[in-house]
């Protein structure tokens, strides 16, 4: 039998999902399963780069992998940065290949720097320049084939790229496989209150509907306030609120729903009204079914910590593999283990 291919990708524990996450990325975790071998980190590490709390930290990564699980990631694929510590090992060694030059260069790198230099903490980190160097060393570790991505993290898979390049260059044979950026169909979810930008926590919390936190009033709420028109399109051009809702509703997965609201709006029959009332009901199905699945895990929590605990145990023997085959290539001292 072929080997499938082996799928890496990793998410921040900002501990809440919303359904911008879930369905521009997590949905698209659960399905990948299904054929590829796949790896999912909830990165605590990089959590650090910016102001935190380290309470806070710890509760937000375990009730992020509670809500992954709940949504049908297998938790035999998820483990948690922090109980890898190759991660960081293998970064230090992989700073040694990247310039300085570069990381200044990241998009990322240059807005965040901005955004925190002008709110009223100015520190800003040296993790917040380095992160994409422990970017490269969550993906190359477990030699990932494909990385799936979006197009603001384009230019950090690039950088995985080279410093994998530059690696094999200087050890003097193909160590590394360049990883390949995952394309699949992930609909961007814009915030309902202002269509204009991304579903996003950092915007306030009328910009974002939760999966777990909000309840079924709160969400027919927001979706019946929904903007659908900011007088910005052009005309016969469908606004980008009423193009958002129907985003949503077939992303949800109801597209006999979505056909039919759509012909009426082709048809210049539709009532607004009846478009958010189809979303509203979808979303709130969603929300609910993931609910339940998370009270049982809740109800098990001691048993699906110590199986996370397990699985970053046994996902961590790959990574330990690879920072020994490493250390001895760089000609650099191994603890046997």
């Amino acid at each position: 039998m072929e080997k499938r291919k082996q799928v890496l990708s990793c998410i921040q524990p900002t501990g809440d999902i919303h359904y911008g996450n879930y369905f521009g990325a997590v949905k698209n975790w659960v399905q990948l399963q299904e054929k590829y071998d796949c790896v999912y980190g909830v990165v605590d590490y990089h959590a650090m780069t910016a102001p935190y709390t380290p309470k806070k930290l710890r509760e937000n990564t375990w009730e992020l992998i509670f809500n992954l699980i709940a949504v049908g990631v297998e938790p035999s694929n998820l483990f948690i940065q922090s109980l890898v510590p190759e991660h960081a090992e293998l970064c230090w060694i992989f700073n040694c290949f990247t310039s300085y030059g570069q990381l200044s260069r990241m998009t990322q790198f240059k807005d965040k720097s901005k955004n925190q230099s002008s709110s009223d903490d100015s520190f800003i980190s040296a993790g917040l320049l380095d992160y994409p160097v422990l970017q490269a060393a969550d993906i190359l570790i477990y030699k990932a084939d494909y990385v799936p991505v979006g197009k603001d993290q384009e230019q950090h898979l690039e950088l995985s790229r080279n410093i994998a390049q530059r690696f094999n260059n200087q050890v003097g044979q193909e160590y590394f496989v360049l990883p390949e950026t995952l394309y699949t169909e992930t609909p961007k979810i814009a915030s309902t209150a202002d269509p204009t930008r991304k579903m996003s926590k950092s915007a306030g919390e009328k910009h974002y509907i939760s999966l777990f936190k909000d309840d079924e009033t709160r969400i027919r709420k927001k979706i019946r306030s929904a903007v659908t028109d900011t007088g910005e399109n052009k005309e016969g051009e469908m606004s980008a609120g009423i193009q958002n809702l129907f985003t949503l509703l077939k992303a949800s997965e109801k597209i006999t729903e979505h056909n039919q609201l759509m012909d009426g709006y082709n048809s210049g029959t539709l009532k607004y009204s009846e478009l958010k009332e189809a979303v509203a009901e979808a979303l709130v199905e969603l929300s609910a079914s993931f609910k339940v699945k998370k009270e049982e895990l809740l109800a098990n929590k001691k048993e699906v910590k110590n199986q996370i605990k397990a699985s970053s145990a046994e996902i961590r023997k790959a990574a330990q593999t690879t920072v020994k085959e490493v250390k001895d290539l760089c000609g650099i001292m191994n603890v046997r283990f």
